[in-house]
């Protein structure tokens, strides 16, 4: 969730990477800087924590200029710490850069073979060698530029200033946001619409592959084989807010496909997947201690609680109870110095979690949190707070925030369990393996959304429906029929799969159509016979299955596939195509999905 702005025109180049920094402070981070281009060369400017360290530091060392670049910085490689923060130098070379270098050991050995130095832990500063080398040797910025991101593999947005070049700034873009604000002699630069607003409405959408020399209010856009490719300039006339939309018919599609980035940024930092570990900063609670976890929240963070409560019990071998935030205090709950309370919300300032929380700690229990916003009510109250990074969701019906809250739960997990010795390190790395395979698994589920669009065609008609699933994926049964209800306005209930028979079958007709989650797992054979059950009463059935599956299609009338991936990552693949349905179905019902009636996207009152 890092932020990129960079500046080059007649104003003074601090101001603006200052306002533009601070109109990506949502996205999250850990350290700022700027790099200005001054007639000495470049000057740099870092600091740990809020930008307003860094507006501090300025102020103690002035600067002016015309041409600069600025981050803000969430750590990947390497601790927050000065030294980490961007922007990078190295021999009149300044770069700052959003995404991870897969291949950095590799091209850090090669580098101090030859005799680099390296100042700090970043991936980044690999960046900063290749380019300074490559126009040492001769090589313009842009194609030293060039030159370095065909050495990497992984994913970047990346702005480059070199004192050999001043007034010139030079970025780079794959699978990482970034827009070119053009104005009158003037150009900005940044990963996010809400920094370029404030110096022009004209924009342009660089395309993967795309590489972008600024200079005043010239833009020469090339390809990385150095081929000129044509981008088309889009008038920006929606305020900030809504031209975060990003061209999406409404934010939660917008955030519905977000999430690979979403459950990227939230796990990244957080593991170390070459030794096979999980790295919590400032998390200092003694777990041997804990005896019994309570887990509280409300709405779709319950249900992310209650898929949490599978991970924990497994992982930890503590007994771990969930319980709704409305009514965890209107009672006597059991908790205490040996209790440790998770609390979650998207916003930080949900009523009832908040008051759950004051009367946890009035008991004595510790509290952390898992929350979306930085500085929020709910991050203040609790003794250590997991930020998800899913970045602004406006959509009132959560998609983002939740598969990055199961992302949360399933790292806090690992964590207890390493710490705990639970989960023996071969385990644990295989977990981390796994996890870091989602994004891409979800993006494989998200190609298939025409498919599903097409599905949402033949059931919206319907005024009931039921979602069942087992295990943990119960959870995401009740997660499915909430987004459905949220938006679409029809009746629908999650039941636990093996609760059918106690009542519900009794709704099962030609009329209530049945969404089974029946991934390959231990409760697949089960499945597979509540779905007989419903297919004998003439119930539709929609069934969530694994990649391969051949059994189930005998007994559904539409399968929606998977990847295939750990049992306690499933909850979080099966839940984006539910998504996708629930959407469709209440745009084709013509529904406000970007307002659904009596709700809002946080309850801050009981």
């Amino acid at each position: 969730m890092c932020g990129i702005v960079g500046y080059t025109g007649s104003r003074d180049a601090v101001d603006v990477l200052l306002s533009g920094l601070q109109k990506l402070e949502y996205r999250g981070y850990d350290s700022a800087g700027i790099a200005v281009m001054k007639d000495a060369g470049i000057e740099l400017r870092r600091s740990v924590g809020k930008l307003n360290n860094l507006t501090m530091e300025i102020l103690k060392r002035p600067l002016s200029a015309h041409t600069g670049i600025g981050h803000t910085r969430w750590a990947t490689h390497g601790r927050p710490s000065e030294q980490n923060a961007h922007p990078h130098m190295e021999g009149g070379v300044a770069v700052v850069h959003n995404g991870i270098i897969e291949n950095y050991l590799v091209l850090k050995d090669e580098l101090k073979a030859s005799g680099a130095v390296f100042k700090s832990e970043t991936d980044t500063e690999i960046l900063s060698h290749l380019i300074q080398r490559a126009t040492a040797e001769g090589l313009c910025l842009a194609d030293a530029v060039r030159s370095a991101v065909k050495r990497i593999k992984g994913t970047f947005a990346l702005l480059a200033l070199s004192e050999k070049e001043p007034g010139t700034i030079i970025g780079a873009r794959l699978e990482c946001p970034m827009i070119v604000g053009v104005g009158e002699n003037e150009t900005i630069i940044s990963s996010d619409i809400p920094a370029i607003l404030d110096v022009t409405r004209k924009a342009i959408f660089l395309h993967d592959g795309d590489i972008v020399s600024i200079t005043g209010g010239e833009v020469e856009i090339t390809d990385f084989e150095g081929h000129a490719v044509d981008r088309k300039e889009t008038n920006i006339n929606w305020s900030p807010v809504m031209a975060e939309k990003g061209g999406y018919r409404h934010f939660m599609l917008k955030e519905i496909f977000e999430q690979p980035r979403a459950v990227t940024d939230t796990f990244r930092g957080q593991v170390l997947e070459e030794k096979g570990e999980v790295f919590f900063d400032g998390f200092d609670i003694d777990l041997s201690s804990v005896k019994r976890i309570y887990i509280i929240a409300c709405g779709t963070s319950w249900h992310a609680a209650l898929t949490g409560k599978y991970i924990f019990e497994d992982f930890c071998s503590i007994p771990t109870e969930v319980d709704l935030a409305s009514e965890f205090r209107y009672r006597n709950p059991l908790v205490g110095e040996s209790t440790l309370v998770i609390a979650i919300s998207q916003s930080g300032e949900t009523a009832d979690t908040l008051a759950a929380v004051k009367e946890a700690k009035r008991k004595g229990a510790t509290v952390i949190s898992i929350c979306n916003v930085m500085e929020s009510s709910l991050t203040r109250e609790t003794d250590w707070t997991f930020m998800t990074h899913a970045g602004p969701e406006i959509g009132v019906a959560s998609t983002k925030a939740f598969t990055t809250q199961l992302t949360a739960l399933y790292l806090l997990a690992l964590y207890f369990g390493q710490t705990l010795g639970t989960l023996d390190a071969g385990r644990i790395k295989e977990l981390i393996q796994e996890l870091i395979k989602i994004p891409k698994k979800i993006e494989t589920i998200l190609d298939s959304a025409d498919y599903i669009e097409a599905l949402a065609r033949r059931y919206f008609h319907y005024r009931d429906f039921i979602y069942i699933g087992r295990g943990i994926n119960f959870p995401i049964a009740l997660e499915g029929a909430l987004k459905l209800k949220e938006i679409s306005y029809i009746h629908a209930e999650g039941y636990a799969a093996g609760e059918m028979k106690h009542g519900p079958i009794a709704l099962i007709d030609e009329e209530m159509p049945v969404v089974a989650i029946a991934p390959r797992d231990a409760t697949y054979p089960k499945m597979l016979g509540n779905m007989e059950e419903v297919h004998a009463r003439l119930g539709s059935i929609i069934a969530v299955v694994s990649e391969g599956d051949t059994e189930a299609s005998t007994r559904a009338d539409d399968l929606i596939t998977i990847p295939v991936t750990s049992v306690y990552l499933t909850p979080i693949l099966v839940t984006v195509p539910l998504q996708v349905l629930a959407y469709h179905i209440a745009v084709q019902k013509g529904t406000d999905v970007a307002q659904p009636r009596n709700l809002a996207k946080s309850v801050t009152v009981e």
